[in-house]
């Protein structure tokens, strides 16, 4: 057997070095990417729960307005307590600034629509407690604001509605001017 008499080369260590340095790069791109996931995940979470609580507050408004055009409205006196949207309310007070951004209001009407099976098997809740259920209750507010100045003979209405998400933070406050008149005809086809 015959021996090499030549001694290895000396290695440096450069492969080492390189692969260490290429690890830890793909590690930060990797907890970059992993943080970035979760922000967008907790974005879209508000964003949901924020667009919940719009439709809450614009759901609870629609009603109101039904409610009005029904017919059926209690006649207009000063309002202080929530009631259930069985009985409703037409308040001669209206919201001032204070108690509009006061949540929860301390008066108004309870709209509490969904609290049965829907016929898909599905129950869904907008009183607060039940799980996947929204915060609270949305709640309307009807100010009387008097006879229409202009157009047909009729009564000016006020309606606030507030709309809570899944938490006490996710908020929704939407508001209209609405008319009953004589000739006032509900359209199905507009919201």
């Amino acid at each position: 057997m015959i021996r090499s008499t030549t001694m290895p080369r000396r290695q440096r260590g450069m492969a080492l070095i390189t692969s260490i340095l290429l690890l830890v790069i793909l590690t930060i791109m990797a907890l970059s990417m992993m943080h970035s996931y979760g922000v967008e995940e907790r974005i879209a979470g508000n964003t949901r729960d924020k667009q919940r609580a719009f439709n809450a507050a614009v759901s609870a408004q629609q009603y109101a307005e039904s409610w009005l055009l029904s017919g059926t409205s209690t006649p207009s006196a000063t309002c202080t307590t929530v009631v259930p949207s069985t009985t409703g309310q037409v308040c001669t007070n209206g919201l001032t600034a204070t108690t509009l951004y006061a949540l929860p209001w301390a008066a108004g009407v309870t709209y509490s629509p969904f609290t049965t099976d829907q016929g898909n098997g599905v129950k869904s809740t907008l009183t607060a407690g039940a799980a996947g259920s929204y915060s609270n209750a949305p709640v309307f507010y009807v100010t009387d604001l008097g006879p229409t100045t202009s157009g047909p003979a009729g009564e000016l209405y006020q309606i606030d509605a507030v709309g809570y998400g899944g938490s006490q933070n996710t908020v929704a406050m939407v508001e209209s001017i609405y008319a009953i008149t004589s000739s006032t005809t509900q359209d199905p086809t507009q919201p």
